[in-house]
């Protein structure tokens, strides 16, 4: 999804160049989502700082899009998103810009209606003074809880995250300005934006930089599952569990893949004995996210009573990236 600035009276997405140097000097930023990062919430994406047609995050990987221009903060699934999880000022400020009423569905959705000059969705934009703003998009029609003109607190809820604008999946977009530019906020001086060099100064408070902390991927979700797993099934969080009568599959839905990475699943039963190893072909291309699966049928009998653990691996240039472990209980 792409997004641009809240207009006047609406809140479309009007791409910004990037601020150069002296915005480090801003002020800082909390996290700006009530989750816990590798826990209720992920990041999809960073901001795009290749001012070419090539799109490079702060670290020089991959992990964001042409001309993105904040920070994706994602959810689990739509579980966790009609749960209601809320928007969180990331700092003081006093709002200027508001929006609600833009309906919560996948742009992927049959029917889905355009969002051409509405790619923000529901969303509001806090003034921080100084020049400095923060926009927070993709809000939950309804949600939205403050005013135009309303002081804020650093941590008061604007909104819940929600499904709307130029979105297919439930996540916050964050983006920080300063004197109507894109200013990234982990690291902030752009006077060199190709260059992969540690930036002490961020823009982050040190609480949200802990959690924060860069990963070339992420294991979003997993688990066991009685027969093929989908990505709608998984998004929806609905994939049933398995039974000692059931197959036993293995799953996992990763996101910020690159080309030739390669993908292993190890099932293990309850006495420590491998069940299962599959290695997949390497990947030809990029995702944003992949489900990949694997398991077996049940033996005679069933499963054996006890716990049964899987551990996904994506290896990459020969190294271990990302590796998450599972347990289940049968």
């Amino acid at each position: 999804m792409r997004t641009t600035s809240l207009g006047l009276l609406g809140l479309t997405l009007a791409l910004a160049p990037l601020a150069a140097r002296g915005a480090s000097e801003g002020p800082k930023f909390a996290l700006p989502l009530a989750c816990q990062i590798g826990r209720s919430c992920e990041v999809q994406h960073y901001v795009d700082r290749d001012p070419g047609p090539s799109a490079l995050d702060y670290r020089c990987g991959h992990r964001t899009y042409q001309a993105h221009n904040g920070i994706d903060i994602r959810l689990l699934d739509m579980a966790a998103e009609r749960a209601g999880v809320d928007v969180l000022a990331a700092a003081a400020g006093r709002v200027v810009r508001l929006r609600d009423g833009v309906q919560d569905i996948s742009i992927r959705a049959p029917g889905a209606p355009s969002v051409a000059g509405q790619e923000c969705g529901n969303g509001v934009v806090v003034d921080h003074g100084d020049g400095w703003e923060t926009q927070y998009c993709h809000l939950a029609r309804g949600s939205v809880r403050v005013k135009v003109g309303e002081e804020v607190k650093a941590g008061q809820p604007l909104a819940h995250v929600g499904l709307s604008g130029d979105t297919e999946f439930p996540h916050l977009h964050f983006t920080v300005r300063h004197a109507a530019q894109v200013v990234d906020p982990f690291a902030p001086d752009m006077s060199r934006p190709t260059v992969c060099r540690a930036q002490p100064n961020t823009l982050w408070t040190a609480a949200a930089q802990r959690q924060l902390t860069y990963k070339a991927g992420a294991v979003l979700n997993g688990g066991f599952a009685s027969g093929p797993v989908t990505m709608a099934a998984v998004e929806e969080g609905g994939v049933g569990p398995p039974t000692a009568t059931t197959p036993l599959i293995a799953y996992a839905r990763l996101i910020g893949l690159e080309t030739g990475d390669v993908i292993e699943l190890v099932l293990t039963g309850p006495g420590g004995q491998v069940l299962l190893q599959n290695q997949l072909a390497p990947l030809t291309s990029d995702k944003d996210q992949y489900v990949a699966y694997a398991g077996k049928k049940p033996p005679a009998g069933g499963w054996p009573h006890g716990a049964y653990s899987a551990e996904v691996r994506v290896r990459r240039a020969g190294a271990v990236a990302i590796t998450r472990r599972f347990t289940a209980t049968i």
